[in-house]
C-alpha cells in the first residue's frame, strides 16, 4: 500500500516561531522549519549547528507543530532544505492546507520541480562566500512571480560580482533582487550608499531578525 504523504519523514533541526527577517514576507510572524544537513560551507553561515544536528519527523508531526502558532506563514529553511527527498511532500501538504510557504535555498540545487505555489528565495553565492561555483543555472528559469534572488555581500568585490551576475543574466529585468550586507562584515550604510551611487536596481535587505534578537539566540 502506498505510504501516506503525512507519514513521510524529513530530518529536522528545529521548528520555531519568530519574525521573518527577509524576502517579501519580512516582518510577518512566521513558523520556521529548519532542516538538517548542508553540502556547502559558506564563510558567513550562522547556522552551522544545522549541518548535522536533528532528528526524523513525519510530515504529520511537523504540521502539528506548525498549527500550534496560528499563522499562515511558513518558511522552510536549513541547512539546505532541498537535500530532504520529502521536502516537496511537506511543501505540497502545506500549500494544500492554505499556508503561504517560502523556501530558502542555496540555489545550488534545481528548484524547478518544487511545488509552484511555494515562494523560492534563491541565495546566489558570491566569491567571498567561499562557494562561488555553487549555483544551478536551471534556476534562472524559475517563474518571476514566485522567486527572489538574494546575494550576501561581504566586500566591495562581492558587490561588483553581484552586479555583473545580475546584468549578465538579466535578473533585474525579471526578478526582485535582494542584496544583504554580511552581518558584522559590511556596514549597511556603506551598501546603501553603493546602491545609490551605482544606480543599482537591487533592493537593500537588512536581515531584520539579526537586529531584533541577540547573536547567541538559536531558533530565531
Amino acid at each position: 500500500m502506498e505510504q501516506s504523504r503525512l507519514d513521510l519523514t524529513l530530518k529536522i533541526n528545529e521548528i520555531f516561531y519568530s519574525i521573518q527577517g527577509e524576502s517579501r514576507f519580512v516582518g510577518w510572524p512566521t513558523v520556521f522549519v529548519r532542516t538538517s544537513g548542508c553540502h556547502l560551507r559558506c564563510t558567513y553561515c550562522d547556522t552551522t549547528y544545522a549541518y548535522y544536528e536533528g532528528g526524523k519527523k513525519s510530515v504529520r508531526e511537523i504540521l502539528q507543530e506548525i498549527e500550534k502558532h496560528k499563522t499562515p506563514y511558513v518558511c522552510l529553511t536549513g541547512g539546505e532544505p532541498l537535500l530532504q527527498k520529502n521536502l516537496n511532500a511537506l511543501t505540497t501538504e502545506l500549500c494544500d492546507r492554505g499556508f503561504q510557504v517560502s523556501i530558502e535555498t542555496s540555489g545550488d540545487l534545481n528548484c524547478l520541480d518544487l511545488d509552484p505555489r511555494a515562494f523560492k528565495v534563491v541565495d546566489v553565492k558570491t566569491p567571498d562566500s567561499g562557494e562561488p561555483e555553487a549555483f544551478c543555472r536551471d534556476n534562472l528559469d524559475l517563474p518571476s512571480e514566485t522567486t527572489e534572488f538574494k546575494f550576501v555581500i561581504c566586500s566591495p568585490g562581492d558587490l561588483e560580482w553581484a552586479e555583473a551576475f545580475c546584468q549578465e543574466n538579466q535578473l533585474f529585468e525579471r526578478f526582485n533582487v535582494l542584496y544583504s550586507p554580511s552581518f558584522g562584515k559590511i556596514e549597511p550604510r556603506w551598501l546603501a550608499e553603493q546602491l545609490l551611487n551605482k544606480k543599482s536596481r537591487a533592493r537593500l535587505q537588512m536581515q531584520l531578525h539579526k537586529y531584533i534578537w541577540s547573536p547567541d539566540q538559536r531558533g530565531v
